[in-house]
């Protein structure tokens, strides 16, 4: 799985904080999905900066998912969820819906995420939250099913056999 990571923070991108949830989701796939980063990059809380990775990125068809990490609260300048909404073609609310399930176990906090996840022609993006705890609870949430959307997103035969009945 080829995978991009994109960092949203306006603090981050300016250099006056250090990302932290970028690397630990790098961390993640490289030990439970066995996969690298392709791709990272850190941009400030504006929707046409975030957009402009996400299309290039997606449009590149070498990712198979990008992560965002930020931007997904109710702050004024969270915007992560309206670029992400603007670049992708079709959106996969059951990932979200997911995260925000599992999350509400944990924390009442988790029905303020406004995190969306979507397809862009091959590429599967996934809003998550910026603190490195939902970073991981969220992560954790996904990690079983995201080999078998990567694989239907590319059209794998294999795809088929987690659909037929043993």
């Amino acid at each position: 799985m080829r995978i991009g990571i994109l960092t949203v923070s306006d603090r981050s991108s300016r250099g006056e904080r250090p990302d932290e949830s970028g690397p630990l989701i790098a961390a993640f796939v490289a030990e439970r999905l066995a996969s690298d980063v392709a791709k990272s990059a850190i941009v400030p809380d504006e929707i046409g900066a975030i957009s402009l990775v996400l299309r290039a990125w997606a449009d590149a068809d070498d990712l198979d998912v990008v992560f965002t990490t930020g931007g997904t609260g109710f702050a004024p300048r969270d915007v992560t969820p309206e670029a992400t909404r603007a670049v992708i073609t079709r959106e996969a609310p059951g990932l979200a819906e997911a995260m925000r399930a599992a999350s509400l176990a944990v924390t009442p906090h988790a029905m303020l995420s406004r995190a969306v996840c979507g397809i862009r022609g091959r590429t599967l993006i996934i809003n998550l939250p910026g603190s490195p705890k939902a970073v991981r609870e969220n992560l954790a949430t996904l990690l079983p099913v995201l080999p078998h959307a990567v694989q239907l997103l590319r059209d794998a035969p294999s795809a088929e056999a987690g659909h037929r009945a043993a």
